[in-house]
This record gives C-alpha cells, sequence and structure tokens, in this order.
C-alpha cells in the first residue's frame, strides 16, 4: 500500500461558488454532521439534491416538525462576510482539502480559512498540553515547535492559553496551524489576539463552526479531532488524565496518528497525562530529533485513504418507497444509548444494507439517532 501521506488526490481543482455554497448549506442543515453529510451526497450525488430531499427523509424518520436547511440569503451573508474579513471556505470535494483529514469517517465537509491554504499540504504535528502550563512547560514547547518547524514540519494546534499558545508562538515563522473551536472571526481565550492576527497573516486558522459562533462545550472536542486528523503525530506536553489534551490522545490512537508524550516529574499533576500515555506505549520525546526519527518509521500505512467519489444511486441505498414502514422502529428497539456497530445491527434486523442504511439516515435526520465513527451508531436519547 502506498505512503498515505504522498497520496494524490483526484479532486476538482474548485468547486464552482453556488455548488460550494450549496455543501455549505447542507453542512450547516440542523441534524446534519458530518457522516450524515457524505451519506446524503452517496445517495443524492450533489448538494442541491440532497437539500430538497431533507424535509422528506426527517419526516419519515418520525420528525415532528419539518427539518429545513438555512436560507440561501443567510448562507450567502455568511461567505461574504469571510470574504469580506480575508477568508474563504474550502470543501471536501477540492484538491486542497488535505488528504489525511478527508481520510476520517467524521472530517468536516466544509472548512472557513484566513491565511495560508497551502500549510494543509504540508506534513503536520500536532502539539496540545495543559492551559495552565509550568513556565519550563511552554519554554520546552516554544523550542520544540521551533525545531519542528525548521525541519519543515508545520505544527498545529487549538490556540488555547498554555502549550497551545506556546506551540503556536515557535512555529509563527515557519508555519503554524491555528484550529479554533467557534467561529473563525471569534478569538478565544481574547488574550491571543495579537497571536491570532499574528498566525492570520503569517499561517492559517481554520474553523469547522459557522461565522460567529461562540464555542460551546461539544466544539471543542469537534476541534481536537480535527487538530490530531490533520497530522502524522500528535505531541502531548503537561496534561492531566482528565484534560481535554488526553481527549485529543484518543482521538489520535483512533484515527491511527502517531502518539508522543514528554515525560514530567511524578510530583506534578500535569506530568499525569503524558506520563500515563508513555506507560501505554506512546513515544517518549526529549526533543525534535526523537519526533523526526518516530516520523521516519511513520508511513500512514494503517489510515485508510481519502474517500473520493460517491457511488451510482441504488449501490448504498434503497427507494425509500420500498423500505418496510416498519423498519425504521425495528432499528429504534434495537438500539440504546451506547453505540452499535451498523454490521452487528443489520444482522439483527434482517434487511438489506440499503434498506437499513435508509433507514438511518432518515432517524438521523430526525434526530433520533446518532451516526458514530467507525460505522456505529446508538440514540440520542431525546425520544
Amino acid at each position: 500500500m502506498q505512503n498515505f501521506f504522498d497520496f494524490k488526490k483526484s479532486r476538482a481543482a474548485a468547486l464552482p461558488e453556488k455548488e460550494k455554497l450549496d455543501w455549505l448549506r447542507l453542512a450547516r442543515a440542523e441534524n446534519v454532521g458530518p457522516i450524515t453529510f457524505n451519506r446524503l451526497l452517496e445517495y443524492y450525488g450533489s448538494a442541491d439534491k440532497a437539500l430538497e430531499a431533507l424535509p422528506e427523509l426527517a419526516r419519515k424518520g418520525g420528525r415532528k416538525k419539518p427539518l429545513v436547511a438555512p436560507p440561501q440569503s443567510e448562507i450567502l451573508r455568511e461567505y461574504e462576510a469571510l470574504r469580506k474579513i480575508g477568508g474563504d471556505i474550502i470543501t471536501a470535494a477540492e484538491e486542497d482539502y488535505p488528504a489525511a483529514l478527508a481520510a476520517l469517517d467524521d472530517a468536516p465537509p466544509v472548512l472557513s480559512y484566513i491565511g495560508r491554504k497551502e500549510l494543509l499540504g504540508k506534513s503536520s504535528v500536532a502539539i496540545v498540553g495543559a492551559r495552565n502550563a509550568s513556565i519550563n512547560g511552554r519554554k520546552f514547547t516554544q523550542a520544540l515547535a521551533a525545531d519542528l518547524g525548521k525541519a519543515e514540519q508545520v505544527v498545529t494546534s487549538g490556540l488555547a492559553r498554555g502549550i497551545d499558545t506556546a506551540a503556536h508562538q515557535g512555529a509563527l515563522a515557519s508555519g503554524t496551524i491555528a484550529v479554533v473551536a467557534g467561529g473563525i472571526d471569534i478569538i478565544y481565550p481574547e488574550e491571543n489576539k495579537g497571536l491570532y492576527e499574528a498566525i492570520a497573516a503569517q499561517g492559517l486558522i481554520i474553523a469547522e463552526s459557522p461565522l460567529s459562533q461562540q464555542p460551546f462545550s461539544q466544539s471543542f472536542p469537534r476541534r481536537n479531532r480535527i487538530v490530531s486528523g490533520l497530522s502524522k503525530a500528535v505531541i502531548v506536553v503537561e496534561a492531566t488524565l482528565k484534560s481535554g489534551s488526553l481527549i485529543t490522545a484518543r482521538l489520535a490512537g483512533e484515527q491511527g496518528r502517531e502518539l508522543m508524550a514528554v515525560p514530567g516529574h511524578p510530583m506534578d499533576p500535569r506530568a499525569s497525562g503524558p506520563n500515563h500515555l508513555i506507560r501505554e506505549g506512546a513515544t517518549l520525546i526529549r526533543s525534535a530529533h526523537d519526533v523526526l526519527e518516530a516520523l521516519m518509521n511513520f508511513s500512514g500505512a494503517e489510515l485508510r485513504e481519502p474517500y473520493f467519489a460517491p457511488p451510482a444511486r441504488g449501490q448504498v441505498f434503497e427507494n425509500p418507497a420500498e423500505i418496510p414502514d416498519d423498519l425504521p422502529e425495528i432499528v429504534l428497539q434495537n438500539l440504546s444509548l451506547t453505540p452499535l456497530g451498523v454490521d452487528e445491527l443489520l444482522r439483527s434486523c434482517h434487511v438489506s444494507v440499503g434498506a437499513l442504511q435508509t433507514a438511518l439516515l432518515e432517524l438521523d435526520l430526525a434526530g433520533r439517532i446518532r451516526r458514530l465513527p467507525g460505522n456505529r451508531v446508538c440514540l440520542t436519547g431525546e425520544y
């Protein structure tokens, strides 16, 4: 199998503006997460046709009030406002969309960006860690990021205070990517306003959330999966066992990324996370040399290649008119709040793959189930 990160993408150089806005509108529609977005494209072949089908699919799934996408005028306002501040959007159908990120089941179909988009095509290493980092931790991180930048690695992080801030500062001259949790125009924390402006001018800022959306609790894990998803490796510096950095580390492992950690003193709670990861098999990092040495042996072969063109209609789904009326209820009876593999669900429901996929799509859009990475599904608990 070829090296994942050398994979040459065969996508469109750029989508026409109308199609980009259709993608943005579908991505902003209620109950349309990244996995559902891909399922809709698989069945309907284009975002505009999927948008037309949303209300009926959600109704068949049991949704009581109509499911409608944001009006075109609202999407156009968001896009024009983004362009006005020097930004743009990139879709997963375009060749500049990062291949590493595209390989994820839940890769964002649309990203907003400000800055040097070409950094998305370069080799990236993520550095994450404690917000209340020690002086020594920040100094080490800044030096590590600077050395990685000199070795032509783009340093990616989440623009949080502490270790994230030090990582961006160290790599600013060579190129750094900041993934923000809220809208791309929302600076959080506010104390990083100067750093945000410097990265916008010299590096790259990206966001999945709509413009001007304030970050909320679920925004940060979603951001973290992008930080790790963009990168070959994730380095954890100073983090407690229950921190967001350990969530990023878990995501990195699930995504097949190389996991690395900087050891610390056993008496320091901020060392508990990295020390635990090292004990569990993460690569111990003392300098940029250790990182580069580990990357030399990382082919990315365990990662699947990016998903490209959707199959012809009917290969994955069946005509909703031919689905048994009681199938959605049968599916719900077999599910719980604990994630279940779709293959196991298929065996229990005794229906075709196409029928089950169609029923899952309807239930997802109705807000009754959640689609998860790894081809898993569970109830939302809201019905």
